[in-house]
């Protein structure tokens, strides 16, 4: 392909999957917590049905935000671990056109939603192509693992479509907790290579940091199991016995990749504390099995806690590192917005467990913390995904 930047001078929105799909991941997140803010606090209706609300607001969260970024992450990785080009310019655009017409077919309700599901399937299959078609040129089969997550994903969106058209009698329930699983199994498998490299690269005194390859593998097949009984057996006691396992299999990974140097770095102690809500949100697991909370809080330990802050967190720390700018010099407001969203899952998470009969106040506190963080996020990264790099390459 011809590595050209597009016609607009200093323009470079589609020279790298990163840069759309970040900024467009994090307007629409604004987007759909507005929607969902209006649903949940002051009974703004969507013309929706056969979908409640929380599935509407589940889906686009998980296959709406998170698999944008997920796609702008991997469109970028797989530049890095192959050496190839990945999609860009038109190619791109294209891809980003099917993401972006499923979103907009969604917020009219579901009067439009199976006309979305063949936007949002196309996009996935597009996303899935161009990330293989370089991992099998450059005969990279490391990567497959991660490539097998996102075909799972695409299997879960389809779950959910069939379950909307009356198809598929679980496919709504498999299709949201199923996709949100396995964004937490991407992370958990992502992480275990990546933080620790970047805690080790980025504090300031030399560390060696524990991280055996037999917690990630270990973990992955707890997590399989865990995967199985939450989708398909709905089994209490595997999700008890499996919750604990994990949620102790962890905290030693996090103890062992635990170094005070990170509380000098955004940009590391937002990921730290992401992954420490993933493995409290397998402990609230567990105490929804054994002393009776509800699972909902694990569930937005999972999402909110740490989806949202670690794709905040890696769209932060990405962006700077793709268009020429130093990794350890974010701008101001990045520490302000990390902190702030993580604030707004202590919201969500832990103050309705300790103060339950003010729950709406935490969670439309939570949604409105969410909405300044990213509103954060767009002010201060939308010029840098917009324009070329500062050292001018193409990127």
């Amino acid at each position: 392909m011809d590595k050209t930047n597009t016609s607009i001078p200093n323009m470079a929105l589609f020279n790298l999957g990163f840069r759309v799909f970040f900024l467009g991941a994090a307007v629409y997140s604004i987007v759909t917590i507005l929607f969902w803010l209006g649903m949940f606090a002051f009974n703004l209706s969507l013309p929706v049905s056969g979908l409640s609300s929380f599935q509407w607001h589940a889906h686009e969260m998980i296959f709406g935000y998170a698999l944008a970024v997920i796609a702008g992450f991997l469109l970028t990785a797989v530049k890095n671990w192959t050496g190839i080009q990945t999609a860009h310019g038109l190619p791109l655009a294209f891809i980003f056109c099917l993401w972006l017409i499923a979103r907009l077919l969604f917020l009219f309700g579901s009067t439009f939603i199976p006309i979305a599901a063949v936007f949002d399937m196309l996009f996935i299959l597009s996303v899935i192509i161009a990330a293989a078609y370089p991992i099998a040129k450059s005969k990279n089969w490391r990567q497959l693992g991660i490539l097998s997550k996102l075909v799972l994903l695409a299997v879960a969106n389809l779950c959910f479509y069939l379950g909307f058209l009356g198809l598929l009698e679980q496919g709504l329930y498999w299709g949201v907790y199923g996709g949100l699983y396995l964004v937490i199994g991407l992370i958990l498998t992502l992480g275990s290579r990546v933080i620790p490299f970047f805690i080790q690269n980025g504090v300031e005194k030399h560390v060696q940091l524990y991280n055996p390859k037999w917690i990630t593998l270990l973990g992955l097949v707890i997590f399989l199991v865990f995967f199985i009984s939450e989708l398909f057996l709905h089994d209490k006691n595997i999700t008890g016995i499996t919750s604990v396992a994990l949620f102790l299999l962890y905290s030693v990974r996090l103890i062992g990749w635990y170094t005070s140097g990170i509380w000098k770095k955004p940009l590391l102690w937002s990921l730290y504390l992401a992954m420490l809500f993933i493995v409290v949100g397998f402990l609230l697991f567990a105490l929804s099995v054994y002393a009776g909370i509800p699972k909902f809080l694990a569930i937005h330990a999972f999402a909110y806690g740490g989806i949202g802050v670690m794709t905040m967190s890696m769209m932060a720390r990405v962006s700077l590192g793709h268009t020429g700018r130093n990794i350890n010099e974010p701008p101001e407001m990045v520490k302000y917005m990390l902190a702030l969203l993580l604030v707004g899952a202590v919201f969500r998470v832990f103050l309705p467990m300790i103060a339950p009969d003010n729950y709406l106040i935490w969670i439309v506190s939570s949604q409105l913390i969410w909405l300044i963080a990213f509103i954060m996020f767009v002010i201060s990264y939308a010029p840098m995904l917009i324009k070329i790099r500062l050292d001018g390459q193409f990127g």
